[in-house]
C-alpha cells in the first residue's frame, strides 16, 4: 500500500511540475505586438492579387483569321475554311508551362463571328467546318489540356458579331450574347478571366451592349472570375496593343471616369489616377508576332524586344498579357516557341539571383518598438512579396529610406526591384535612388513592381538607398532586388515609345 501512496504522490508532482512550467512559459509570452498599419483604400480582391503575381499571362487568337490571312474578318468567311488538321491544343499548354506561364487565354469567338465550340444558338461555328467532319469543340479540348497541366483559363467573346444578323437589334443581340457567355460559363468549368472589349469599326451598325447585364450575368455564374474590359470591373485594358504602361501606373482609378470602346481615354488607362476609388490594375496586351492571327509571312519579336515589353509592363505594376497565334496546322510555329524558351531563360538568368540576399538592410525607422521582426528592414529580402514588409515609423513619414549595404566587395548591376504591399494598397507617389551617394533615379510610382534598367554596362557600388519622397499614407516595402541582365540592348523606337 505504502508503494502506491509512494507513486501516486510521485504522479502528482509531476503534473504539478509540468503545469507551473505550462504557467510559467505562458508568463512569458508578449501580447504587446505592433499591429500593422491601416489599410489605405481601395484595395484588391483575392481574385486580383492572384492575377497580379502571375505576371505573365498567355493568349491563343485563333479562327477563321488564321486561314484566310486576316486580323479582322469580314463575317462573311464561310466555315469551311477553317480545317487545322494537326490541332493539339495540349501542345499549345505544354509551351506555355515550359514559358512559365499559369493562365492561359482563347478567342472562343472573334470579330468575324465563327465560334470555336458548337454553340447551339448559331451554326456559324465548329458544326459547319469540315474539321472533324463538324464534331469538333476547339474551346473543350482546350479546358481539357489546360487542366490536364494545372494551366488556368480564361475566354475571350467578341461583343462586336460581323456575321450575326441580330447584330445591330439591341435586345435581340444583348440575348444572343448572353445565350452564349452563359453556354462558355455553364459548359466548361472554372474560367479565371473573362476578355470584353469595345473595338468595332466604323462602319458597323449602332449597337449598345449591356455590359452591366453581361458583368452580372458572369460574376453570378462564375464567382472567382476576373472580368477585363476598359473599364474592369476587375481589370483594365493599358490603352495600347505595344505592351508599354505608363511610366507612372496606378492600379486605382475612377470607373466612373471610363466607357468600354471610348476613345479619348486611353491616357488615363495607362497611368491610373492616385485620387481613383477603385482598384482596376491593368493588364498590357501585346502580340509576340506584328499581328494578333498567324501569318506566314511573319516571324516572332527578338528578345531585346520582349525584354523591354516586360520591364515596361510587368515592371511597371501591371500584368503582361502575351499572345502567341497558333498556326494554319493547329500548333504553335516553332520560331515562337524557340523565342518563348529565349525569354525565359533570359527572365530566369536575370532574376534568379538577388544580390541583396547578402546584404545588409538598414532604413531610417522601423515601425514598433525595434524589438521584434514584423516590419524589419530584412523582410524586404524573404520569399513574400505581399504580406512581409518594412514599414517605417509614423514620424518618419516624410522622406523614409531603406538601404542596402554589401558588407565586403563591391557589386555590379544593373537592374533595381522594388515592391509594395499592395495587399495593404497602393501608396507610393516618388522615389528616389542613390548609389554610393548619387542619385541615379527619379521615379514615381512603385505598386506590385518597379523594374528601374540602369543601362548594358551597369554600375558598381556598395550602397543602394532607395528613398521614398512622397506617399498617400506610410509606405509599405515589401520586396527589393539588385540584379544584372546581360541581355537587353533596347531598340531606340521601344525607348522612345516607353517615354512617350
Amino acid at each position: 500500500m505504502a508503494k502506491v501512496w509512494i507513486q501516486l504522490l510521485i504522479t502528482l508532482n509531476i503534473i504539478h511540475s509540468f503545469s507551473n512550467a505550462k504557467l510559467i512559459k505562458t508568463k512569458q509570452l508578449s501580447y504587446d505586438a505592433t499591429p500593422p498599419p491601416l489599410p489605405i483604400l481601395p484595395l484588391p480582391t483575392y481574385s486580383q492579387l492572384k492575377w497580379q503575381q502571375r505576371e505573365i499571362i498567355m493568349f491563343f487568337h485563333f479562327g477563321v483569321n488564321t486561314f484566310t490571312n486576316s486580323e479582322w474578318g469580314t463575317g462573311l468567311e464561310t466555315p469551311s475554311v477553317f480545317n487545322p488538321t494537326g490541332l493539339n491544343t495540349s501542345q499549345w499548354i505544354d509551351v506555355a508551362v515550359q514559358a512559365g506561364i499559369s493562365l492561359t487565354i482563347l478567342t472562343a469567338k472573334h470579330h468575324d463571328g465563327f465560334c470555336l465550340w458548337p454553340s447551339k444558338y448559331t451554326d456559324h461555328s465548329v458544326i459547319s467546318s469540315p474539321w472533324k467532319d463538324g464534331h469538333g469543340d476547339v474551346v473543350q479540348e482546350f479546358v481539357t489540356s489546360a487542366k490536364a497541366r494545372g494551366v488556368d483559363v480564361g475566354l475571350y467573346l467578341s461583343p462586336w458579331d460581323r456575321h450575326d444578323g441580330r447584330y445591330g437589334h439591341e435586345k435581340e443581340y444583348n440575348e444572343y450574347y448572353l445565350a452564349q457567355l452563359q453556354e462558355l460559363l455553364k459548359r466548361y468549368g472554372n474560367v479565371s478571366e473573362i476578355w470584353f472589349d469595345g473595338a468595332k469599326g466604323t462602319n458597323a451598325p449602332n449597337m449598345s451592349y449591356y455590359f452591366l447585364d453581361w458583368f452580372a450575368m458572369v460574376k453570378e455564374l462564375q464567382g472567382s472570375i476576373n472580368i477585363f474590359s476598359d473599364a474592369g470591373p476587375d481589370i483594365r485594358w493599358v490603352g495600347n496593343e505595344k505592351g508599354f504602361a505608363g511610366d507612372t501606373c496606378w492600379s486605382i482609378i475612377n470607373r466612373t471616369s471610363l466607357s468600354i470602346g471610348s476613345s479619348g481615354i486611353e491616357g488615363y488607362l495607362n497611368t491610373g489616377d492616385p485620387q481613383g476609388t477603385d482598384w482596376l490594375p491593368p493588364e498590357c496586351d501585346v502580340s509576340i508576332r506584328p499581328g494578333w492571327f498567324w501569318h506566314n509571312n511573319e516571324t516572332a519579336k527578338p528578345l531585346s524586344e520582349l525584354l523591354q515589353i516586360y520591364y515596361n509592363s510587368v515592371g511597371r505594376n501591371c500584368v503582361l498579357l502575351l499572345n502567341v497565334p497558333p498556326n494554319s496546322t493547329g500548333l504553335i510555329s516553332e520560331i515562337d516557341i524557340q523565342r518563348l524558351t529565349e525569354f525565359r531563360t533570359a527572365l530566369n538568368k536575370i532574376f534568379s539571383h538577388n544580390l541583396a540576399h547578402d546584404c545588409l538592410l538598414e532604413a531610417s525607422s522601423q515601425r514598433g518598438d525595434n524589438t521584434g521582426n514584423d516590419f524589419e528592414p530584412r523582410n524586404v529580402v524573404d520569399d513574400d512579396p505581399l504580406w512581409t514588409y518594412w514599414a517605417p515609423t509614423e514620424a518618419d513619414s516624410k522622406n523614409p529610406w531603406i538601404e542596402i549595404i554589401s558588407p565586403n566587395e563591391t557589386l555590379k548591376f544593373n537592374v533595381i526591384m522594388i515592391q509594395e504591399a499592395i495587399g495593404l494598397g497602393q501608396r507610393i507617389k516618388q522615389h528616389e535612388i542613390y548609389i554610393d551617394g548619387k542619385k541615379v533615379v527619379s521615379g514615381t510610382t512603385v505598386g506590385y513592381k518597379r523594374l528601374h534598367w540602369l543601362g548594358q554596362d551597369g554600375v558598381t557600388a556598395k550602397r543602394v538607398r532607395i528613398q521614398i519622397t512622397e506617399s498617400r499614407d506610410l509606405p509599405l516595402i515589401s520586396s527589393v532586388g539588385l540584379f544584372y541582365d546581360p541581355y537587353l540592348h533596347p531598340v531606340e523606337e521601344l525607348v522612345q515609345r516607353s517615354k512617350s
